[in-house]
């Protein structure tokens, strides 16, 4: 059964390049993970609407998304700002990038509700480092 894997945080923060490191390293220890970039799968779906409504949308999208994939993880990499969004995608495990303090989009950072629920904090862009820390964490966890 796939586990699903949140990596939320304010936009620039460092997702992208956590949910890459992460992959990789997931990867190479002969995990089958899947990368889904909130960014892509609003292209794919041509779905631009940052409304609240919209924000809900893509957060249910992102879970119907995972759980249709066969693989041991899904990473989904989203900024996630609602509550709600985070109780849609229902993350196995959750990665709170929390390593600026507002995004370059003042509609997110106002919309920005601080998890009180994670796994891991990150709170610095050292992206090599927290995925490794996180691969050890989740294999201990799952495996």
């Amino acid at each position: 059964m796939t586990k699903r894997i949140l990596i939320m945080g304010l936009p620039g923060a460092g997702k992208t390049t956590l949910a890459e490191a992460l992959q990789t390293r997931l990867d190479a220890q002969d995990k089958k993970t899947v990368w889904l970039n909130a960014d892509r799968v609003r292209t794919e779906y041509n779905d631009w609407d940052f409304s609240e409504a919209g924000r809900i949308r893509q957060s249910k999208r992102m879970r119907e998304l995972a759980d249709r994939l066969e693989c041991d993880y899904a990473i989904a990499d989203f900024v996630a700002p609602l509550v709600e969004m985070r109780k849609n995608y229902n993350a196995d495990y959750t990665v709170w990038v929390d390593t600026i303090d507002s995004g370059r989009f003042e509609d997110t950072n106002k919309a920005f509700v601080a998890p009180d629920v994670y796994d891991v904090r990150v709170t610095e862009q050292d992206a090599d480092k927290w995925a490794e820390i996180i691969v050890n964490n989740i294999l201990r966890h799952y495996e």
